[in-house]
């Protein structure tokens, strides 16, 4: 049996002329809880609609558990769990109702119908609601509910798109860590556009800009490629003509590759992030350079690259050609990714 599981190879969509995505090629293994990370309109919904069957592609070929998504794609149905970012609910049906509809259109019967509704109840944490209206549910509970329709047939793979959109901080928490227990046992794709959801949820993490793959590491790899670190410099002073000094004194000095002045400090402090050319620790240059202009320095600090910073370098100012598009058949869809 194949570790792989989901396998995509130039992966091409457009609309009406338009690139949504651009020869977009992944491998998900077994077991992987893969991030798929991207801005609004980088591409994400669109290849998932393509590995959900929900839409095909205009080039390219994939395979989703060893099911061909042209070919197959009832078998590649089978094989997913799928929790699309806007989950449709029938909201006067009771939780259980629901869910032994979903078991039924999945083609469970009699007591298969009982044993998955009650397995994906416990895996889900819904035996509090599981008699109630699904209208009456919290908006953590209702994405919980999507989740166990995602499990009833016990797919090997789920893919979750957006799926703490719209939640509170505490139900967000609830449902990533719910992911990170289903993950044990499954194999994921988290659609988002999230960092945090990402560097929690997952071990793996695939970046989308502009309708094509840009990075494919760990959360930890991205970061030490990366390589660089940076200096924060505070300043005391909020003169305009200070802030256009510093930018310029530190701009010119060896081994600076460039340097951005910071949203204001607040007590009355400006604020830059110093990049290096390479990855020297430039303190004692920044310390000195301050000191012989009179500078009244507050603050003088390097750190590592985080993921926040890795993400915004691989995602913007990119020669790539744009291929934000949207399907204009598909409304809800908001950013056609």
């Amino acid at each position: 049996m194949s570790d792989v599981m989901i396998e995509a190879q130039g992966l091409t969509k457009r609309y009406d002329g338009v690139l949504a995505i651009d020869r977009v090629s992944m491998e998900v293994r077994r077991g992987e809880v893969l991030g798929f990370l991207g801005p609004n309109g980088a591409g994400k919904s669109t290849t998932m609609k393509i590995l959900t069957c929900f839409t095909s592609p205009s080039e390219g070929s994939a395979k989703v558990n060893g099911c061909d998504i042209t070919t197959d794609s009832i078998g590649v149905r089978r094989s997913i769990g799928y929790l699309p970012e806007s989950t449709a609910l029938y909201q006067d049906m009771l939780v259980l109702e629901y869910l032994e509809y979903a078991a039924e259109i999945r083609g469970l019967a009699g007591a298969d119908v009982r044993k998955r509704v009650k397995v994906v109840v416990d895996e889900t944490g819904l035996g509090d609601v599981i008699g109630k209206q699904i209208r009456a549910l919290s908006k953590g509970y209702r994405q919980r509910v999507g989740l166990a329709q995602a499990l009833i047939h016990e797919p090997p793979i789920l893919i979750l798109d957006e799926p703490m959109s719209g939640l509170d901080p505490n139900q967000a928490v609830e449902i990533r860590d719910l992911i990170k227990d289903i993950g044990r046992q499954r194999t994921v794709i988290l659609s988002t556009h999230n960092l945090t959801e990402v560097q929690i949820a997952c071990n793996r993490v695939l970046i989308i800009s502009k309708g094509r793959i840009v990075a494919d590491d760990t959360p930890e790899g991205l970061r030490d490629r990366a390589g660089k670190s940076r200096c924060v410099v505070n300043v005391l002073g909020k003169d305009s003509a200070l802030a256009l000094a510093c930018e310029q004194t530190f701009a010119a000095l060896s081994g600076i590759e460039r340097v951005r002045k910071l949203e204001d400090a607040g007590d009355g402090e400006l604020s830059f992030e110093i990049i290096p050319k390479t990855d020297e620790d430039l303190r004692p240059l920044l310390f000195k350079t301050a000191v012989d202009k009179g500078y009244t320095l507050v603050g003088l600090r390097r750190e590592g690259q985080n993921l926040e910073q890795v993400f915004r370098e691989l995602t913007t100012g990119s020669d790539k050609p744009s291929t934000d598009a949207r399907d204009p058949r598909d409304t809800r869809d908001k950013a056609a990714a």
